[in-house]
């Protein structure tokens, strides 16, 4: 039996036409909006590598930022459901991407390395455990084709 479908839906302008659109590589910003219906835009460019303004979201930052928030919010629901408080959680993710010579390239890796504080010293095994199963329930996780790494640190509140 198939499961339910979800579809979602986002609206990418290129803002950056500075008055002679591509005419040349350096004509022209690299600048975007990223919209979505009811929540308010993420200003996005390319990397500062290619050109980019670093004062703004690059596709790259918001790839690591996509896997980090999938996995929390698994991680958090799992808590949740198994009992245990989690009281405050940071990751500090990584990611690896090779460029060819050609300029294509590709993510070869990326590390979660969530901080995770709870309420109780007695589940703080439980709370490590429950990170293997965010990552094998995690969206997005489960739909790219290099290695996503966890490695999560538990404290007990002190």
């Amino acid at each position: 039996m198939p499961g339910k479908t979800h579809s979602y839906s986002v609206t990418v302008t290129w803002t950056g036409n500075e008055g002679t659109g591509t005419s040349s590589a350096r004509a022209y910003s690299r600048s975007h909006l990223i919209e979505a219906s009811g929540k308010p835009p993420i200003p996005g460019s390319s990397d500062p590598s290619f050109r980019g303004d670093p004062a703004r979201w690059n596709p790259e930052e918001l790839l690591l930022a996509s896997l980090s928030a999938c996995h929390k919010l698994w991680y958090l629901g799992l808590c949740a459901g198994a009992g245990i408080v989690v009281l405050s959680y940071e990751d500090k993710a990584v990611g690896e991407m090779i460029e060819e010579p050609n300029g294509a390239g590709q993510f070869t890796s990326v590390t979660l390395r969530p901080r995770v504080t709870i309420s109780s010293a007695s589940a703080v095994a439980d709370a490590e455990a429950l990170h293997h199963k965010a990552h094998e329930m995690c969206f997005i996780a489960r739909s790219v084709n290099f290695p996503v790494g966890v490695e999560p640190k538990t404290i007990r509140e002190a």
